[in-house]
């Protein structure tokens, strides 16, 4: 009978490390690739591809046959919208977890990532103990619990995106600076009635420690919509409503009322109801959710 306080107390500190590494995996801030872009992600798509029956050539360079497999990968994944380019929800179903043991192209692209983080391994496909020693020192800096080896969804997350609470500086939120040349870069505008970015002004439109998950989601829409402009007129500037899902904790963006925007939410989302204040609201896939206030598209990036 002695015994049993120790196994109730052992039981008890399992389930609590299984709740404290959930949020870490979930806060991952997986990266957004898309035609175009080349480099170490790009690499990893590719070899992961080939993992799922792909046959690319592995060049690091995301061009028109690349963005081909990616499409015939998300519709067979059954994913939604399938737009060629790599995101949290694609990421989610193209990783594949490995370990010690295991052989092929997922490991590759395993490698691949360790090495971005300074492993210097061969390339070869083959996970012994070189590569298990690696992903294990990987994991203990990453803050990961259980250290085991297994490269899993919470330690492809950390090694994608720096991702969880050990991120480093960054990881998780942007600067303005940060979020606008991303914004920037993807052919996103902003505007504010004060022509400003002070996030303490009402008048503002602010990007100042927005969530990187946001400007990604922001991003991505923005490639689905083409040539559609997307003009955002709301981010983290004081003034909105508060909660946790809210502008002031990066959570969400307001777009400018444009017909081509409405036409391809209402074509490619579910409405899912009225909100409280009237505004219609339609949910995407990923469960961002878009709320029409007559004036401008507010959006909650949930992921």
């Amino acid at each position: 009978m002695k015994r049993i306080p120790a196994l109730v107390a052992a039981m008890f500190a399992a389930l609590l490390a299984a709740v404290l590494v959930a949020p870490a995996a979930q806060a991952a801030s997986w990266p957004t690739v898309h035609n175009g872009d080349s480099g170490t992600n790009v690499t990893t798509v590719q070899y992961l591809l080939n993992a799922h029956g792909a046959g690319l050539s592995v060049d690091g360079a995301f061009g028109p046959g690349t963005e081909g497999k990616v499409r015939n990968f998300q519709q067979s994944a059954g994913l939604n919208p399938v737009d060629g380019i790599v995101g949290p929800d694609t990421w989610s179903k193209l990783i594949v977890t490995v370990r010690n043991g295991d052989n092929g192209d997922a490991v590759k692209a395993l490698q691949v990532q360790l090495n971005a983080h300074g492993a210097g391994l061969s390339v070869d496909g083959a996970f012994g103990p070189g590569t298990d020693a690696k992903v294990r020192n990987f994991q203990q800096s990453a803050g990961l619990n259980p250290v085991d080896g297994i490269v899993g969804p919470a330690t492809w997350g950390a090694l994608l995106g720096g991702g969880g609470s050990t991120g480093g500086s960054g990881s998780d939120t942007l600067s303005q600076s940060q979020a606008a040349a991303m914004l920037s870069s993807a052919g996103i505008t902003w505007s504010s009635s004060g022509n400003c970015s002070d996030r303490n002004n009402s008048s503002c439109t602010s990007f100042d420690g927005i969530r990187r998950a946001t400007v990604d989601g922001a991003i991505n829409l923005k490639h689905a919509v083409g040539g559609c402009p997307l003009n955002i007129t709301g981010g983290t500037e004081t003034g909105h409503a508060g909660g946790t899902y809210s502008h002031g904790n990066g959570y969400k963006m307001d777009f400018a009322m444009m017909s081509c925007l409405t036409d391809y939410i209402h074509g490619t989302f579910t409405h899912s109801g009225t909100r409280g204040d009237g505004a219609d609201l339609w949910t995407s896939s990923s469960g961002n959710i878009y709320a029409n206030e007559g004036s401008h598209w507010d959006v909650v990036f949930m992921n």
